[in-house]
């Protein structure tokens, strides 16, 4: 190899290891937000809420990852909504599969929450508990506090995320289980009182 050709490959090797760490450092850093997404963030981590594990089964594949943006919209039919960001990497099979099931999870599963909270493979996620189904086939975690089998009947979109109004087509309850919410950026529980 002649000088000139071992010196472009020198050049060309530094250059790629530059564009390298260039697009390490630019997909790990988390994007720079406003004032006042930033004050909204704050204040949203101080409304508690249930956490949840949103499951989907179908032709579009198995998924499932943590939420705690779900929330009752109406009894006449029961119908609950959960919140999806479009980026989120089960965003197309939830979109495509059209049924979900809300696991409300107890103290017990803080590792779970995190494990589908995480970057962690689908297999490896649902290895962890034991699941089984109701009406739909979307999992159903057997030891949750409560679950919520459902149906998607509309989708709506607001900013980075997608609305899916549900209808619960079957309820499954353990009664005394000690609640896991989420508050204040961390987890906490409620028990319930007869």
């Amino acid at each position: 190899m002649n000088s000139v050709v071992a010196k472009d490959l020198a050049v060309n090797t530094k250059l790629s290891a530059s564009l390298m760490k260039l697009k390490e450092s630019s997909a790990s850093e988390k994007p720079v937000l406003s004032e006042t997404q930033q004050l909204f963030r704050n204040a949203m981590s101080n409304l508690a809420a249930a956490v949840n594990i949103i499951s989907t089964d179908g032709p579009a594949g198995r998924a499932g990852f943590t939420a705690s943006a779900v929330c009752s919209v109406t009894d006449t039919p029961p119908t609950l909504l959960v919140c999806l960001n479009r980026n989120a990497s089960v965003y197309e099979t939830f979109k495509q599969n059209q049924v979900l099931c809300v696991n409300t999870l107890a103290l017990e599963h803080k590792n779970l929450s995190n494990l589908f909270g995480g970057k962690t493979p689908m297999a490896e996620r649902f290895a962890q508990g034991e699941w089984q189904t109701l009406t739909t086939g979307s999992p159903v975690l057997q030891d949750a506090m409560l679950t919520f089998d459902c149906q998607v009947k509309q989708i709506s979109s607001v900013g980075t995320h997608d609305i899916f109004f549900c209808e619960v087509l079957s309820i499954q309850q353990k009664s005394g289980a000690r609640s896991l919410v989420y508050f204040d950026r961390a987890y906490h529980q409620l028990t319930q009182h007869h």
